[in-house]
């Protein structure tokens, strides 16, 4: 390719740039009239059934380059910045900045809304019921560490409802300022983490090194910034944000690790088709024998689809006590769904309906 092909090419995509904005332009001028509609009528800014739609049908459309995943990626970021026009958004997150929560909220919330990072899940919540945030992120479950507690506690305990989830990766780096791994002494990270990179440890002889555990990784990247004797197994993210060069990348021992991560509000979804809905169950007659399976059955009679059920620990009065955290396909208002809660309705705490964030097998 010479010179002039390749300006002629570049001189034609400048002129695409330049159509892209202006069409941006016009989307947001008639987004901004959205959002005066909204807030005379005081509807919900963010309608992630809306949104899914929108992806849903430009990822139909005959694309060649633009999959389905480039399309979400771009549109999530358009997304942002339409909602932060109609009103700026407050988001806050089971922090530190740099953790994967952080991350997960970003990608649902983009660059322009502001972020606000908690110590602990219960203050996300705290935050949302004090209305000094629109949304809380907080992640519900590891494919290797199973169930977050505080969250499905505080889930059961709150009004607030999930309204959106995504699915995150979590890759491990190996970050130090050391150009040496024997010069290393200690290495920094979340307890989880070095038991999910434990066959790193040990292939590179760093099993016997002093192991300190620290709240978040993202801590554990800016702990190891300060010395350079130690290490951090961290995020990409919190590695960048303290200038510490990454030595080894994705050293989690499964490639698949990933967390779920939910979006919690103080409003309800429509239906959108192709909705999760989460409940809680307090059995009435647990002490009875097949409460759990009559509970299932009735499940399978209302042409329900579970797609997870994990127990969960409660308080009960001079007894142990467990709920059950269930996932099914449908959305709260679809007829069979309002019918079951009919029937299980005192035993049933609805912790919210929302667009799916992946397909059932």
């Amino acid at each position: 390719m010479n010179d002039e092909v390749l300006h002629n090419i570049r001189s034609e995509i400048d002129r695409i740039d330049e159509d892209i904005i202006a069409l941006l332009e016009e989307r947001m001028a008639l987004v901004h009239q959205v959002g005066k509609h909204k807030q005379k009528t005081q509807s919900t800014i963010y309608r992630p059934e809306r949104e899914n739609a929108i992806i849903t049908r430009l990822s139909n459309l005959k694309n060649i380059y633009l999959t389905k995943e480039v399309i979400t990626a771009i549109y999530q970021e358009i997304f942002a910045i339409s909602r932060n026009l109609e009103l700026p958004q407050k988001v806050a997150f089971l922090g530190p900045i740099g953790s994967y929560t952080h991350q997960a909220a970003q990608e649902k919330f983009g660059s322009m809304s502001e972020y606000i990072a908690l110590s602990n899940i219960s203050s996300v919540f705290k935050a949302l019921n004090s209305k000094n945030v629109q949304y809380g992120v907080v992640p519900i479950e590891n494919n290797t560490n199973g169930m977050v507690g505080d969250t499905i506690d505080c889930l059961h305990n709150s009004e607030l409802k999930i309204i959106a989830e995504s699915i995150l990766p979590i890759h491990h780096s190996f970050a130090c300022k050391s150009q040496n791994l024997s010069a290393i002494k200690k290495i920094y990270s979340k307890d989880i983490a070095f038991g999910q990179c434990d066959e790193f440890l040990k292939a590179y002889g760093l099993d016997d090194l002093e192991l300190v555990s620290v709240d978040s990784t993202a801590k554990a990247a800016q702990m190891a910034s300060k010395d350079k004797h130690s290490a951090a197994i961290c995020s990409k993210i919190a590695a960048k944000l303290n200038n510490l060069p990454i030595m080894f990348e994705n050293i989690q021992n499964d490639a698949n690790n990933k967390t779920r991560f939910v979006v919690v509000s103080d409003f309800i979804n429509q239906p959108s088709g192709e909705d999760k809905t989460s409940v809680f169950v307090t059995l009435k007659d647990y002490k009875k024998g097949g409460a759990l399976f009559g509970l299932l059955q009735d499940f399978k009679s209302f042409g329900i689809n579970l797609t997870k059920i994990d127990s969960r620990p409660i308080k009960r009065k001079g007894d142990f006590g467990f709920g059950f955290f269930i996932d099914f396909k449908g959305h709260y208002l679809d007829s069979n769904i309002q019918e079951f809660f009919k029937k299980r309705g005192n035993e049933l705490k609805w912790l919210g309906s929302y667009v799916s964030c992946f397909e059932f097998a």
